[in-house]
């Protein structure tokens, strides 16, 4: 490739990453940029979570480089110059299978191009208004011998001059259980000492577990989306796959699917679902309701109601309708309404045709539902009347109470999952409630929202002791602050990288015959890192 033509392309990627990265500063980060023909540039950050973050500790947002995934109905790239840049959203096909990942070969250009804009040396490209970009990251194919899956290029900064660069290069291999492809740890410090020529290094350790299976009641496989996870982390590891110590820092991570058949809260799942499909009915106004045969009003049948109600408990009330008046407080119902309308003798008129019916029915199942839900968080101590006050208010629209009540009933079902799964007690089931609540507080709801929580890894070491990890990794590192150089050697169950396809994800190899005995297929993954400073 010609010098001429190299800076060309340089510059052009410049721009493109320029575009990205403004549109992303202003908080759209739009569809992703075309670059060439091949190059799909993406811009990761903010609530995205980030696809390399076992392998880098960054927390900035970061370009995502990937091979584009053209339409191949149409080619719009034969009516485009050289120089044209468009969106890739415009070259992708309706339904995307994920993303692609480029050749390494192809990715090391890229990882080139990228370098010459950041490095300040190169005067003749001619960029007229240099900045430090965010660090890049392409997907590759692991065509090369080491299975390189990712690349990736940081920029070292000096205040706001970038003073070189660090380069990143992460390899995979597996699934296997084969154990005599697992590292040595000792090896893997010499090597790093060698290749970065320190004295001394540090490690640190990583485990996630999983605590509950598809399988969690015998003789039951239940399809879920529930995921409870512990992550573990500890310093000074001292061999591969190591279990953690309890003096480690955890985190347990909980995503909880309602509606769980097994579940001991299903019943009241199967409840709020009647409570949705009511809800739905409201809002498009269609309902397949009979229209009532009898010309009775909702006010004689309530006056009917009430009639009958009095005479049974006649001789137990002892304070007339005042106590009664104080049974229906509380509640905007429209049918309370007309019970406490009652007591003064005058009723409203009120048909029951059209959807007058359902909006009684909501209301009333709403208030009852809001009652068992405050019943429990009362009653465990999770939580005040006055904490609760925002998921029972009625001061908001039918729809918005329904909304959140759908809140109340994913948190119900953590607390009840933890409690039966992981045998937690008040001093921990406090603080979750706590923090689920705060998120409801301030978002919509999200089943597949990830809720975190702080724990002791004696809390639930019973759980996965005898266990084998989903991940395992050790940090090894030398330096610091921006001299800090780490190296990365992971196993895990399933692949570490999204664009990396196997059929054999996820499965178990038997050991013994009779299956008695099961080993995990792993995928061993290395992360490495090297700095180069310009002159």
């Amino acid at each position: 490739m010609g010098a001429g033509r190299r800076a060309r392309e340089a510059a052009q990627l410049h721009r493109s990453l320029c575009r990205v990265y403004e549109e992303g500063r202003e908080g759209n980060p739009g569809n992703p940029c075309l670059f060439e023909t091949d190059v799909e540039i993406c811009l990761v950050g903010g609530s995205c979570k980030s696809p390399i973050e076992r392998f880098w500790n960054g927390n900035d947002k970061i370009y995502v480089l990937q091979k584009a995934r053209h339409n191949e109905d149409s080619d719009p790239m034969s009516e485009l110059k050289p120089d044209d840049s468009v969106y890739a959203s415009e070259l992708l096909p309706k339904e995307s299978s994920g993303p692609a990942a480029l050749s390494v070969t192809r990715a090391k250009q890229l990882i080139s191009l990228y370098t010459m804009v950041q490095n300040p040396n190169m005067t003749h490209l001619n960029i007229s208004d240099p900045v430090v970009l965010p660090p890049l990251w392409i997907r590759c194919d692991g065509s090369d011998p080491e299975h390189t899956c990712w690349l990736g290029a940081e920029p070292l900064k000096a205040g706001n001059k970038i003073t070189g660069m660090n380069f990143y290069m992460v390899t995979c291999d597996g699934p296997t259980t084969d154990k005599a492809c697992f590292a040595n740890l000792e090896e893997l410090k010499m090597a790093h000492k060698m290749k970065h020529h320190s004295s001394i290094v540090t490690t640190k350790g990583f485990a996630q577990y999983e605590l509950i299976r598809a399988a969690a009641m015998e003789d039951t496989i239940v399809e879920s989306e529930s995921n409870i996870y512990v992550d573990i982390t500890w310093n000074a590891v001292n061999k591969i796959l190591e279990a953690p110590p309890l003096v480690s820092a955890a985190t347990l991570n909980i995503t909880l699917k309602p509606g769980d058949p097994r579940s001991p809260v299903y019943q009241l799942y199967r409840e709020l679902q009647f409570l949705l499909a009511l809800a739905e009915g409201l809002k498009s106004g269609v309902t397949e309701w009979p229209e009532p045969l009898e010309s009775e009003s909702a006010v004689e049948l309530v006056q009917e109601f009430l009639t009958d109600l009095k005479k049974k408990l006649d001789g137990y009330c002892l304070s007339g309708n005042t106590k009664e008046a104080e049974i229906h407080q509380g509640s905007s119902s429209l049918l309370s309404k007309l019970i406490q309308q009652s007591y003064h003798g005058k009723i409203e008129a009120v048909s029951l045709s059209g959807i007058t019916p359902i909006q009684m029915l909501l209301e009333i199942g709403l208030d009852k539902m809001k009652k068992d839900y405050v019943s429990f968080f009362i009653g465990q101590e999770l939580a005040t009347l006055t904490y609760l006050d925002y998921f029972i208010s009625t001061s908001v629209d039918l729809q918005e109470q329904v909304h959140r009540v759908q809140k109340l009933h994913h948190m119900l079902e953590i607390m009840v999952s933890c409690t039966v799964l992981l045998q937690f007690k008040h001093e921990n089931l406090f603080p979750l409630t706590q923090i689920c609540m705060k998120y409801y507080k301030e978002n919509p709801l999200n089943e597949q929202h990830e809720f975190q929580l702080p724990i002791r890894p004696a809390l639930v070491n019973k759980l996965y002791e005898n266990d084998h990890p989903e991940i395992w990794k050790v940090d090894i590192s030398s330096g610091h602050g921006q001299k800090e150089v780490k190296t990365t050697w992971q196993v895990s169950t399933n692949p570490p990288v999204e664009h990396m396809i196997s059929s054999n994800t996820g499965l178990l190899s038997e050991s013994t015959v009779n299956g008695s005995s099961e080993e995990r297929m792993y995928f061993i993954s290395m992360a490495k890192c090297s700095q180069v400073y310009f002159m």
